[in-house]
């Protein structure tokens, strides 16, 4: 009975899907993923066509730039593009130039006809808006990323490279160690749209293995309220496109080979090949360094890893009308986990290996002129070892492993009609996601959960005390004790906890939107409905609205939306975390339920002159059963908590200066406030929590400076700086001075605690402290004014800076063309945290000074 509403809409998908596959076929074949095509016919004023006729399309704001000839028939193609506004140019000799604006609002393909007037006759001729106007008339914020900009951000590493672009160009988007983000106010609620094909489980290095940034087009990063078309995992959802073979007769890519800091080669190579009818893209990357994973220390003790990534994308047109797609993706990684310079004396070795496979096939019909068909297949996994040392002692508080499996399977389909001012598009979900978790955990610190206390009110370390009836004399009964971890205990004897089982997730959603043009309104609107059937089951309606106005001659674009959203659980570890068939040892039977979230955001657009345009926005979201995650003791290993609620509310910005002589410009800027509000459910070893909180992802204000600037164009020489600024993340371990006291001398040194004009060494570190003490990294609260809301500790302020320089043709030739690149990440060597001692995500460094350079063959 659940599921009715789904099924429903589901039927009236495959009905209309019926009725157009009916119609006669008019236009050309569409590709892959919702991108979008621009087509059209040149003609003169007699009517015949004209070939060899050069059409160029651009954006101001992305920088996106393609040209082309037509062919004899007159025709020319633009495919693959993000939904945008394009400025369309097309020039002959002899004729007046002709310039219009086209709005890539869907995957239907746009028809543009163009009649060329002979030169001084006419002038050039607009269709749609004005080529200067820099704003969207879009209700949904987001941002656009072409690769023309991502390929001259100076990232640290391929291997989370998408997510350092998104980090870097994304208003709201809060950095945080190992490639990890935090979206919006969120810890990971994060959607990538591959393609058309969902990808909802985590993405970072400790998670799994992305494709190469190498293989993207072009990003839409949408940060405001999500289109009913998105659902499970949408604070934020990342339309990737990513490259295509077709119409490209003549074989073009490159090859680079590089080197870096932390001895770190690097190899990237891509080749895109294809006719009209059938094209073939394919990316290889792989890097090896000795600081792969952010560590605990500046210094980087057993970081070493190595990843290796394949993607490749086939497209065949079955004539004029059809297209298959199939995505293909191989990917490994394998490091070490890092260590503290006291795990590295006690021997720690640690490791983590992740693989993964995607098979994604697609199918698109266009039917008639209007209508489009899509449906799109997926299979997907991740598998995950995670092995101790050997010698489970020299591993502390605990000797874990684990083996886990995350298999996503399922489909989408959609139907997209274009009609007047009407984008309708209504589509249905289904996937399988099967969790497969081994688990095993054996506790070697005696002191972990001794069952009495010394004198001093510490836990005893006195390994011959099992119970606590043995507690007498100077010992005292321990009240936080957990006797279903006792026969885990290593050091008294104990043996390991194993952990086996094996649950599929289900998932089935339909929705339907309409994308409604009214003059200078626009409006969207939609309604999605989901069902949930994991641990738990829920099924939710979701309205989402939206709507903008473009002040007339004013340069000014109003935006409002809300919706209506179902938070799904985390699949990362989620069976152990909700004590599945764990016996009662962890978990408290009460698996986490998918939450509930109301949204709302509202922006302004305004433009200054043809140059400068700023976008801000306010957003809000109230949650019942909010996610996080909480880590396990030093390890990577995470489990997703839903805590009671949250309210998320802050400030975005972004400022683009347009590319003009050679020098463009934009800043992304945000503040965060996430407060949430216990009891938590899941995770393990769950410390309980009396009141509210400012969480670990909350900060006053962050910011990301990006400069370009393109010079000597025969050699295609580029400069580029980021200047990242972040206030600094809640890090509620250090409280009050007395806190800091007592860490460990290694601790103390990681946060550069001092007194007065003593400073913490590891081997030397500060017991007590009268007055004037504080910490170079970490912002501690004045002594009776820590507050988990009002004034929580934080990480100290940072500033980061990049830079990037690069030849795309060093030779200034016309074939092959050599390619050089050199990128300083952290040119100050500033020595910084992301957090300290997170029950969420641990102890991370920044990168220190990083040189980067790469030498190659464009073709």
């Amino acid at each position: 009975m659940q599921t009715r509403p789904i099924r429903q809409i589901i039927c009236v998908f495959v009905a209309l899907a019926g009725i157009g596959l009916a119609r006669v076929p008019a236009a050309r074949a569409q590709e892959l993923g919702g991108a979008g095509t621009v087509q059209g016919t040149v003609k003169d004023l007699t009517g015949a066509a004209m070939p060899a006729v050069t059409v160029d399309l651009s954006n101001a704001v992305t920088g996106l730039k393609r040209s082309t000839t037509t062919d004899a028939a007159g025709r020319f193609v633009f495919r693959n593009l993000p939904q945008n506004t394009y400025h369309v140019q097309v020039s002959a000799q002899g004729f007046s130039a002709f310039g219009t604006d086209v709005d890539v609002r869907s995957a239907i393909p746009i028809e543009v006809s163009v009649e060329l007037q002979l030169a001084g006759t006419s002038e050039s001729v607009q269709v749609v808006g004005r080529a200067e106007d820099l704003v969207e008339r879009d209700p949904t914020a987001h941002t656009d990323l072409d690769q023309s900009l991502i390929n001259k951000l100076p990232l640290e590493s391929s291997s989370i490279g998408l997510n350092q672009v998104i980090t870097m160009a994304s208003p709201g988007v809060v950095a945080d160690s190992n490639g990890f983000f935090h979206p919006v106010g969120d810890h990971a609620q994060t959607q990538f749209s591959i393609d058309n094909q969902p990808v909802t489980d985590q993405q970072s290095r400790i998670y799994s293995n992305q494709i190469s940034p190498d293989a993207v087009q072009s990003m839409e990063v949408i940060s405001g309220v999500a289109p009913a078309e998105y659902g499970d995992k949408s604070s934020l959802v990342v339309h990737i496109v990513t490259k295509s073979g077709l119409d490209q007769p003549k074989p073009s890519g490159n090859v680079s080979l590089g080197y870096g800091s932390f001895a770190s080669p690097t190899f990237e190579a891509n080749i895109g090949v294809g006719s009209h009818a059938m094209g073939d893209f394919l990316s290889v990357s792989g890097m090896t360094t000795n600081r792969y994973l952010d560590p605990p220390e500046f210094t980087a003790l057993h970081d070493h890893g190595h990843n290796v990534s394949f993607f490749n994308r086939i497209d065949a047109h079955a004539g004029s009308t059809a297209t298959f797609h199939l995505n293909l993706q191989g990917a490994q990684s394998s490091f070490d986990v890092p260590n503290t310079f006291d795990q590295n004396d006690a021997g720690q070795n640690q490791h983590q290996k992740i693989d993964t496979f995607n098979i994604a096939p697609g199918y698109s019909q266009v039917i008639g002129a209007a209508t489009l068909f899509t449906a799109n297949a997926f299979v997907r996994r991740d598998h995950l070892t995670y092995a101790p040392s050997t010698d489970p002692f020299a591993d502390s508080p605990a000797s874990v492993s684990q083996n886990r499996k995350l298999t996503n399977t399922g489909v989408k389909a959609d139907l997209a009609h274009a009609v007047g001012g009407h984008n309708v598009k209504l589509g249905a979900s289904f996937n399988a996601t099967k969790l497969d978790e081994r688990f095993t955990l054996g506790l070697t610190d005696a002191t972990l959960n001794s069952p009495c206390l010394s004198a001093d009110g510490s836990p005893s370390d006195n390994t011959a005390l099992t119970t606590p009836s043995q507690c007498s004399g100077i010992v005292s009964p321990n009240p936080d004790f957990n006797e279903a971890l006792a026969p885990f205990d290593l050091s008294r004897g104990g043996s390991l906890f194993n952990y086996a089982a094996a649950k599929t997730i289900k998932q089935e959603a339909g929705y339907i939107q309409d994308d409604i043009k009214a003059g200078n309104a626009n409006f969207k609107v939609g309604i999605r409905i989901d069902h949930y059937d994991g641990l738990t089951t829920e099924t939710l309606v979701q309205p989402r609205l939206g709507a903008s106005y473009a002040v007339p001659h004013a340069g000014t674009v109003l935006r409002g939306s809300y919706g209506r959203t179902l938070e799904t659980p985390y699949n990362e570890n989620l069976l152990l975390s909700a004590g599945f068939n764990a016996g009662g040892v962890f978990g408290d039977g009460q698996p986490p339920r998918p939450g509930r979230r109301n949204q709302g955001e509202f922006g302004v657009q305004q433009a200054f002159g043809r140059w400068v345009v700023v976008d801000l926005g306010y957003f809000i979201k109230h949650t019942d059963n909010a996610y996080d995650f909480g880590v396990l003791f030093d390890t990577p290993i995470a489990f997703p908590i839903a805590w009671d609620h949250s309210k998320l509310d802050g400030f975005t910005g972004r400022i683009n200066l347009v590319e003009h002589k050679g020098f463009g410009a934009f800043v992304v800027m945000a503040h965060t406030n996430a407060i949430f509000s216990p009891p938590g459910v899941g995770g393990i070893l769950l410390e309980s929590s009396s009141g509210d909180f400012r969480i670990d992802h909350d900060q006053k204000f962050n910011s990301t400076a990006n400069f370009q600037y393109a010079f000597n164009k025969a050699i295609g020489g580029w400069a580029a700086l980021s200047w990242r600024y972040d206030s600094g993340l809640v890090a509620g371990s250090v409280g009050s001075i007395g806190d800091a006291l007592a860490l460990s001398g290694d601790q103390q040194a990681a946060i550069g605690f001092f007194c007065g004009s003593a400073v913490a060494t590891r081997d030397n570190p500060i017991t007590s402290c009268d007055a004037g003490g504080g910490a170079t990294r970490l912002k501690i609260p004045a002594e009776g004014t820590e507050d988990d809301v009002n004034n929580p500790p934080r990480i100290a302020p940072r500033h980061l800076l990049d830079i990037g320089l690069g030849a795309d043709n060093l030779f200034h030739s016309s074939k092959a063309k050599v390619r050089a690149r050199l990128s300083v990440i952290n040119i100050a060597n500033k020595e910084a945290l992301y957090n300290f001692l997170s029950t969420f995500s641990g102890t991370h460094f920044v990168t220190p000074r990083s040189v980067q350079f790469q030498l190659g063959v464009g073709f």
